[in-house]
C-alpha cells in the first residue's frame, strides 16, 4: 500500500488555521493535535511534558494528526513539512513521509476556515473538504 493511501486511510484530512503565520507560509497556526469527526479529543490524544502524543494503544484508524516543528504525525506515519506554499485560497503542503514499509512524497491541500478549524481537500475540484477541530497547542 501507499503512504498516500495509508495517509488518506488514516484521516489525514488537514487544512490550515487562520493565522497571519500560515497565511505567509509559516506553521504556527498548525502547532499542535487536530482531530477529524465526532470523537472526544481525550480518547485519541495524550498530553505530557513534550506536548500531546497518540494514546496507547494507537487507533491506527483515528482520523488525527500532530504538528510539532516542522514535523507531522498521524497514526500510521511520521512526515516532514519541506514546504507551505499559497494556492489560490488554500495552501498546499509538501510533506516527506514514511511509515513502517515504505516512504513517500506527499501533497496536502489546505483551507483556512474562520472559526479555527482546518480542512483538507483531496484535489483542486473538491469544495467540501474534511474538517478538523484543534484539540491542543
Amino acid at each position: 500500500m501507499r503512504i498516500a493511501e495509508i495517509l488518506t486511510a488514516a484521516g489525514l484530512c488537514l487544512s490550515l488555521a487562520a493565522s497571519d503565520a500560515v497565511a505567509q507560509g509559516g506553521l504556527a497556526g498548525l502547532q499542535g493535535a487536530w482531530l477529524s469527526g465526532s470523537e472526544d479529543c481525550a480518547e485519541i490524544f495524550a498530553t505530557g511534558g513534550k506536548g500531546p502524543s497518540f494514546k496507547k494503544p494507537v487507533d491506527i484508524f483515528a482520523p488525527a494528526f500532530i504538528v510539532a516543528g516542522n514535523r507531522l504525525r498521524t497514526p500510521q506515519a511520521s512526515c516532514r513539512i519541506k514546504a507551505v506554499k499559497p494556492d489560490g485560497d488554500r495552501q498546499r503542503l509538501a510533506l516527506d513521509c514514511a511509515n513502517a514499509v515504505a516512504g513517500s512524497q506527499v501533497g496536502v491541500l489546505l483551507s483556512v476556515q474562520s472559526d479555527g478549524s482546518l480542512r483538507r481537500y483531496f484535489n483542486a475540484h473538491d469544495t467540501t473538504g474534511t474538517q478538523y477541530k484543534q484539540c491542543s497547542r
